[in-house]
């Protein structure tokens, strides 16, 4: 607990002074025409780091720096085109690594088209698709949970019960009235895949490879390992996702999301509790935020290093996908935890950057 408070201490400090400078983010898109990958093929288009103006020397440091921190995995796009892949620790292109909590993005995202087809809405209640008893709670504040306290992290269940990943019955349990605390609180975020499954009337994982997963070309699995639902998959895979979420839920000339409201609400502040937190998306750029674990509140920003227009799905022991629109970059980083086996953010996130920014600016 006190490396968890220190490294957002240390975050908070050293954005302090830009709390109070909350400028607009700049969205000017960038007058690049994305490349996409083909599906079911292993080509995809390079580009170098001298073609684009980059500076080479930070290069082989900033891979250097990765390989120090237990990466396995790591990749830039730029205009969707790989400009940097590397693999090291024992692993290379072909092995499936665990997304852990960023696999929570791919959540978010499936619920967007679940609600696009009409199955559901993120207004219902909960229990409209888990029936009554889901919880420990009475029926009245049964109902009073919707599908978007799900996403935002703001069910009110208790986050203080022995084992926060648990989703029977007899580990939810009323603490706060609903859309009121944030906590980040893995046993309701869970439960989505169940709230999804039985409103299209399919296993979740089935949904998801129709309506997702196969028209991107990615391949990987989830799995079940006790009440957790992990995805793995190669770091190529989760480039293909943050490509399609860089464009806005459209994959080349295939629309996947064509719900725009429910996109931006995704991927901008969802609630006033933690600003740095959409459906299940992290964000940068907000003059304050929360991390999972804590109940306490940050002032300045998640990562101070990062483009402010960045969102990032962020998992367990440093799985990071990020995506930064004004730059047309999607970065990728899967491994082992770089020092502070945190669940999400960690400093590694601001140092990474550190280094990233070396390279290309």
């Amino acid at each position: 607990m006190k490396k968890i408070i220190y490294y957002f201490m240390i975050i908070a400090i050293s954005c302090f002074n830009c709390a109070s400078n909350n400028e607009p983010i700049d969205e000017t898109p960038i007058d690049n025409e994305l490349y996409f990958p083909p599906i079911n093929s292993n080509v995809w288009e390079t580009k170098s780091v001298s073609d684009l103006g980059w500076n080479e020397s930070a290069l082989q440091p900033l891979l250097n720096y990765v390989e120090s921190k237990g990466t396995k995995a790591f990749i830039i796009l730029k205009d969707g085109r790989m400009v940097v892949e590397w693999y090291g620790n024992g692993e290379d292109e072909t092995s499936n690594l665990a997304w852990n909590s960023a696999a929570k993005t791919l959540v978010a995202f499936t619920t967007g088209i679940a609600q696009q087809e009409g199955f559901l809405s993120i207004d219902d209640a909960s229990s409209d698709y888990l029936g009554s008893g889901w919880t420990s709670l009475t029926t009245e504040q049964e109902e009073n949970i919707s599908i978007w306290n799900h996403l935002t992290m703001t069910t009110g269940l208790d986050f203080t019960v022995p084992n926060n990943n648990c989703t029977d019955p007899d580990c939810l349990i009323y603490k706060n009235e609903p859309g009121s605390f944030w906590y980040y609180h893995n046993g309701p975020y869970t439960i989505l895949h169940d709230i999804v499954g039985n409103a299209v009337n399919t296993d979740f994982s089935n949904y998801f490879n129709d309506k997702l997963k196969n028209k991107i070309g990615i391949q990987g699995a989830w799995l079940h390992i006790g009440y957790f639902k992990l995805y793995y998959s190669t770091a190529r895979n989760m480039a293909r996702f943050g490509l399609l979420n860089l464009n806005k839920g459209v994959w080349n000339d295939t629309v996947i999301l064509n719900d725009n409201s429910y996109f931006e609400a995704m991927t901008n502040t969802s609630q006033n509790l933690n600003k740095a937190y959409g459906y299940l998306w992290w964000l940068n750029g907000k003059y304050s935020f929360r991390g999972p674990g804590l109940t306490m509140e940050f002032q300045g920003k998640l990562m101070p290093n990062a483009p402010d227009d960045l969102i990032a799905g962020l998992g367990k022991d440093d799985q990071k996908l990020y995506i930064v629109p004004s730059k047309n970059l999607v970065i990728v980083r899967m491994g082992d935890d770089a020092g502070e086996a945190l669940l999400g953010p960690s400093s590694f996130d601001n140092d990474l950057w550190g280094e990233i920014n070396k390279l290309i600016d």
